[in-house]
């Protein structure tokens, strides 16, 4: 028997100036999110992101989380071990 295996990934998230903890919050509520932190640095916030496949990664990412008021852009990078 196979064991069904899932994507994790992490997901960058650029924000609108202040509207980080906003997009935190609107992450954090999506199916699939394991966490979700406002950081410093470049980007403003980090999502750990759990999916079954490549398409439904694909599919939280471009319809979920684009879609929260004041995210300005994002990075996935997906995790190999």
């Amino acid at each position: 028997m196979h064991k069904i295996m899932s994507i994790i990934a992490f997901v960058l998230i650029k924000t609108e100036a202040g509207k980080a903890f906003h997009v935190v919050e609107g992450v954090k509520k999506i199916e699939g999110v394991i966490e979700a932190y406002a950081i410093t640095g470049e980007y403003d916030v980090i999502a750990k992101v759990e999916a079954a496949d490549i398409k439904e990664l694909g599919e939280k990412v471009v319809t979920k989380i684009h879609a929260i008021d004041g995210v300005h852009y994002t990075v996935t990078s997906i995790a190999v071990t």
